[in-house]
């Protein structure tokens, strides 16, 4: 049996568990009467710990929450893994964090077991993150609370928020979600001025109180409020769109992009669309390259010119008769890569050497009378 101060130790650990403990399981555990279970909840009690007790079937003790933190109690795993979580907090771009979170860093290393200082200390000196690739603005942990109790309590808020450009407009939301993406963090809400939903960069608002009145809870726009902001912020850095027909299923396709890339439209059981874009024409075109499947692609004209500049400049790498001949000879001499010499007028680069007439760049083929560029 274990002495009075480690069971009651053994007890706060179990209590601490969000759930409720019925007595006779505190006693199995403890390995002690149940008389001798009910007693040291009472010296819990006279400690300060405040133990909520039901009766009934379903009755049970439970730590409830009082007017200071009680000691945690944590297993090897948790202590490193807490303390892992607080190192990565004061490195991240939350505003005001950083001292807070060094000083509970200070106060849980000073406490840890040496064999559990040794681990932790091991996993910040050979672990080590990849800066971000521009400075993050850093983010106001009041904001975020201010955000994630609008969404827990569905009331509207009033804000200040500024574009790219810097304007600056009144909006009226019903605040759904706030997520998470890489250093940035968006407020997921429905715009009520526009009727729809919105995301906003939380470094780019100022909430206005008092907060509105309370509203209607929504579900999550496309079920995923993660995978909305991933689409909405991506879509809105492109520098560059495209709308490519693919010539694969839907389902085939959408293994393979995520919301991030751009969004899938059915068109029949071997067609979709795809709307992607990115902020180069070099991004744009290696994505569509990955994506495995055949595409034609008809606008915009400079993502089409560019296509064939690169289906040009591919097929004079297989070239193995040497430097690409000068504009106007005879086509068999031609840098593209093809199986055959038949004439090649135009532009477009084709795996097979069949007739080219339109400026369409194809790996087939097939004619193309649209000023597409296709891989098919």
């Amino acid at each position: 049996m274990l002495e009075t101060s480690a069971r009651l130790l053994r007890l706060l650990s179990l209590l601490q568990s969000p759930r409720s403990w019925p007595g006779t399981e505190l006693a199995e555990r403890l390995g002690v009467s149940g008389r001798t279970v009910r007693n040291d909840i009472e010296r819990l009690r006279t400690l300060g710990y405040p133990v909520d007790a039901t009766r009934g079937s379903t009755g049970g003790y439970r730590l409830a929450a009082g007017s200071a933190m009680p000691p945690l109690l944590l297993d090897d795993d948790e202590a490193v893994a807490v303390t892992v979580a607080v190192r990565n907090v004061a490195q991240s771009a939350m505003a005001g964090m950083e001292e807070t979170s060094l000083q509970a860093l200070a106060k849980l290393e000073q406490v840890l077991p040496a064999r559990l200082r040794r681990r932790v200390r091991t996993l910040q000196r050979y672990a080590v993150p990849v800066p971000a690739d521009r400075p993050t603005p850093a983010v106001d942990t009041d904001l975020l609370m201010t955000l994630t109790a609008a969404c827990r309590d569905h009331e509207r808020l009033r804000l200040d928020y500024s574009d790219h450009a810097g304007a600056v407009t009144r909006r009226l939301v019903e605040p759904q979600r706030v997520v998470n993406w890489g250093r940035r963090w968006y407020l997921v809400a429905w715009d009520v001025d526009r009727d729809d939903w919105r995301t906003f960069r939380t470094d780019r608002m100022t909430p206005r109180t008092p907060a509105g009145p309370r509203f209607a809870p929504r579900a999550d726009p496309q079920g995923d409020a993660a995978a909305y902001v991933a689409g909405k912020a991506s879509a809105a850095a492109w520098r560059h769109r495209a709308r490519v027909t693919v010539h694969a299923p839907a389902d085939a396709v959408l293994e393979r992009v995520s919301p991030a890339v751009g969004s899938v439209e059915v068109v029949d059981g071997t067609t979709c669309v795809l709307d992607t874009g990115a902020d180069s024409l070099d991004s744009l075109a290696v994505h569509l390259g990955m994506l495995g499947f055949d595409f034609t692609v008809t606008e915009p004209p400079e993502l089409v010119a560019h296509l064939r500049e690169l289906a040009a400049r591919y097929a004079r790498s297989t070239d193995q008769s040497g430097p690409a001949a000068p504009s106007g000879q005879d086509g068999s001499e031609r840098s593209a890569a093809s199986g055959g010499s038949t004439d090649q007028s135009s532009p477009a680069a084709s795996a097979n050497g069949t007739d080219q007439s339109s400026p369409a760049a194809s790996a087939n083929g097939t004619d193309q009378s649209s000023p597409a560029a296709s891989s098919r």
